[in-house]
Formats: structure tokens, C-alpha cells, sequence
């Protein structure tokens, strides 16, 4: 590595420059910028032992993790990113894709001298972690994925279906749509976003975390159309998950959803794909598994992870 190539960040969106943190928290971790080919990557790194990479999901960034980082630092060196187009990270226009993104990452975890690593990811992550398993699975020795869907993995869903299905996926059309949804939802994140944490959380998010998420989506120019671009990937990432699932993931999979969110329809979603699973379902919980219930995640995660 080369000063160039990774260098400290500071400031919004940072540990320097984030609501709330556990105390001691920037003891153990500090923000860098990684240059992965030309997408510079926010990293939140600290801790020692085996490598972790933690990727978080839509509409959020590392933040999610911040409860859980501390324990686990006490055994693995985890590295906590803001992929292509999140938080700190750049916003190219274009690359969006799960093939495209998994292979930042394990371009940036082999630049950070990591060869094999273990993953986990929540949300939009999980789309990532199950891409970067399956594509660069010499890389990937545990992979944990953490309540969501999957496109080209889950079925079809219905236009028609239940009201409650339709507040729980509804976004995923909407986000899909170019320029329209971009216009609609600037100057009005807090309406948008804040139903969507409201609807998916069991346990409310503190206010302090979910004005951070929106104020990071509404602040940087690009920021709200990197995240839509996500979703706008959707049939390339139905058409790469079709070839995926052809072959089920070799190494161990932990799967944990929150009852009041996948529940069920994690395990069965992931057994198909996977020859080693473990799937648990988290009582009381909602979408935001590492922020609403950490405690019973990592009951989980660290033995998964240290075995």
C-alpha cells in the first residue's frame, strides 16, 4: 500500500463526523479513503485478527454497524465500507450492478492485503455479499446475509398482492424509475426515507441516526442518484443471479432476519443457493437486524464467524 492509495478522511460521514458512537468507538476505528482501481472507498477500519468486511444496504452506510463493530473487533479485523455511490465513497455514474460492486470489493480487501475474508451483509449488502460469494468464492470464507431479497433469488411478486406486501416492497418500483423519482423525492428526503424507516423497523431507529442517513443522501449532488442506480441495475442483476444460483454457495452461510421482516422467507430464499446454511429468525426485530437487535445478532454472528 501506498499513501496514495489509502489516506485518512475526516469529517461528515466519518467517525469524526457521525451522531452517537459507542464510547471508545474512536479508539479502535478510524475512517480511510481506499483507491480501488477509480472509485475511492470509504473504509471504517479497526480491531486484529482475521479479516470481516461489513457492507450495509439502502438507504443506509457503515453507520449501521456501529453496535456491533466494537465486539467484534475484539477477534477480527473488520473492515466496515461504503461501496461505490454510498456515504464517503465515490459516485461514479455507471457500475452499479452486483458483479460490478462485488469485484470493488474484493479488489479493495486483497489492496488492504486481505486475501480471504469473512463477510456479512445487510440489505442491499446482502445482494453484494451473495454476489462477492459467488463470483469470488476462493475469497470469501464465511458469509453472513442479513434480511433482505434477493432479484433473480425470489419469485415473482405480485402487482396485486396483500397491502402489507406492498408497503414492505413498493420502493423497489420506485426506485427503478429514471429522473422521475429523483425529482420527486429532492427537497422531500425526509418524507421519503423517513417512511421507510418507520414502516421497516420494529424498534424505532433513534431520530439522530435516521437525520444522518437522509442529511447524507440530501447533502452530496450525487448522492441520491447513486443510490437509485442500485435499482436501476435490477435486470442486470436478475440476469447475473439466474447464472449465479446454478451453482450453490460452498462455504458457510448464516442467514438472520427479523420476525417482523423476512422472517421465514430468509432461509427458504437462501436454501436453494447454499449447501451450508444456518438460518435464524430474531423475535421482536424489524428490517434494521444490526440496529434494532445487536445484542441477539452477535449471540449469533460471533460463533457463526469464530468457529
Amino acid at each position: 500500500m501506498t499513501p496514495t492509495t489509502v489516506r485518512p478522511l475526516t469529517g461528515f460521514g466519518t467517525v469524526t463526523g457521525v451522531p452517537w458512537l459507542p464510547d471508545g468507538f474512536t479508539d479502535v476505528f478510524e475512517s480511510t479513503l481506499v483507491r480501488v482501481g477509480e472509485v475511492g472507498l470509504h473504509t471504517v477500519q479497526g480491531g486484529a485478527g482475521r479479516p470481516l468486511l461489513l457492507v450495509g444496504g439502502w438507504p443506509q452506510n457503515w453507520y449501521v454497524w456501529r453496535h456491533v463493530m466494537p465486539r467484534l473487533a475484539e477477534h477480527f479485523r473488520v473492515v466496515a465500507v461504503d461501496p461505490r455511490g454510498v456515504g464517503r465513497s465515490d459516485k461514479p455514474h455507471g457500475g452499479y450492478d452486483t458483479g460490478t460492486v462485488a469485484a470493488d470489493l474484493a479488489a479493495l480487501m486483497r489492496t488492504l492485503g486481505h486475501q480471504r475474508f469473512a463477510m456479512a451483509g445487510h440489505d442491499v449488502g446482502m445482494w453484494l455479499g451473495y454476489a462477492l460469494a459467488a463470483d469470488h468464492g476462493d475469497a470469501v470464507e464465511r458469509l453472513a446475509l442479513l434480511d433482505a431479497t434477493i432479484p433473480g433469488l425470489a419469485p415473482p411478486v405480485d402487482l396485486f398482492g396483500p397491502e402489507a406486501q406492498n408497503d414492505l416492497l413498493w420502493h423497489f418500483a420506485f426506485n427503478r424509475k429514471r429522473s422521475v423519482n429523483e425529482q420527486l423525492v429532492r427537497g422531500r428526503e425526509h418524507i421519503y426515507y423517513g417512511d421507510q424507516f418507520r414502516h421497516k423497523a420494529a424498534r424505532p431507529l433513534p431520530d439522530s441516526a435516521v437525520d444522518f442517513y437522509v442529511e447524507t443522501l440530501a447533502r452530496a449532488p450525487e448522492a441520491l442518484r447513486a443510490s437509485f442506480d442500485y435499482y436501476r441495475a435490477t435486470d442486470e442483476n436478475i440476469a447475473q443471479n439466474t447464472r449465479r444460483r446454478q451453482r450453490p454457495l460452498a462455504m458457510p452461510v448464516l442467514g438472520v432476519a427479523g420476525d417482523r421482516s423476512q422472517g421465514e422467507r430468509l432461509g427458504a430464499l437462501l436454501g436453494p443457493v447454499t449447501e451450508r446454511l444456518d438460518s435464524v429468525v430474531l423475535p421482536d426485530c424489524g428490517h434494521y437486524v444490526p440496529e434494532e437487535q445487536p445484542d441477539a445478532l452477535l449471540g449469533h454472528l460471533l460463533p457463526f464467524l469464530r468457529d
